[in-house]
C-alpha cells in the first residue's frame, strides 16, 4: 500500500464508535460484493479523512471515486454521519451529480489530499486514483466538480455550522 505518513498521523478510526465503523464498512462491503473487507476498511478510514478535512478547510474539496463509495456509505448511516459532523464543528453537505468521468480533474484530487495531509492525516494514495483506474473497484461511478467560489452550494462537499 502506498501511503503519505506522518510522524504524528491522526486516526480517522478515532473519529466514530468502532461498532460503527464496521457498519459503515459492511455497507461498502454490501455494495461491492467480492470486495476485500481489507478495501472496504481502508475506503472508509479515507472518507473520514475526507469530512475531516472538509471541516478544516470548508470548499472545493472533492473525493476520488474510490473514496466517494466510503462517503456514500458513511452518509447512509445518518445518525453516526450527523453526529461526526457536529463532533468535527460543521455539516458537511453532499451535493450529488450526475456520474460523467470526463469531469475528473487531478489537480482538484491533489489538492484534496493536501488538505488531508494538512489536517493531520496520512493519505493512502491508492485511494485516489482517476475514475478509470479500476485497481479497487467500487460501484461509486461518480467523481463531482470542485468549487471554490461563492457558489460552493454547488459543490460535492460544502460545510455548514451545526
Amino acid at each position: 500500500m502506498s501511503t503519505t505518513t506522518t510522524a504524528t498521523a491522526r486516526d480517522p478510526r478515532t473519529l466514530i464508535t468502532a461498532d460503527e465503523f464496521s457498519g459503515v464498512a459492511a455497507t461498502v462491503l454490501d455494495n461491492n460484493p467480492g470486495m476485500d473487507p481489507g478495501d472496504a476498511d481502508r475506503i472508509v478510514e479515507e472518507a473520514l479523512k475526507f469530512v475531516a478535512a472538509a471541516v478544516m478547510f470548508p470548499g472545493g474539496m472533492r473525493p476520488s471515486r474510490t473514496v466517494d463509495e466510503g462517503w456514500h456509505a458513511l452518509i447512509l448511516h445518518t445518525l453516526v454521519y450527523a453526529r461526526l459532523c457536529k463532533d468535527l464543528g460543521l455539516f458537511v453537505h453532499h451535493v450529488p451529480e450526475r456520474p460523467d468521468r470526463s469531469r475528473h480533474n487531478p489537480g482538484a484530487l491533489e489538492e484534496t489530499q493536501s488538505r488531508i495531509v494538512a489536517a493531520g492525516f496520512a493519505v493512502d494514495r491508492t485511494l485516489w486514483l482517476g475514475p478509470s483506474n479500476g485497481s479497487v473497484p467500487v460501484a461509486a461511478e461518480c467523481e463531482h466538480t470542485s468549487c471554490g467560489d461563492a457558489n460552493c452550494e454547488l459543490n460535492c462537499s460544502t460545510s455548514h455550522p451545526n
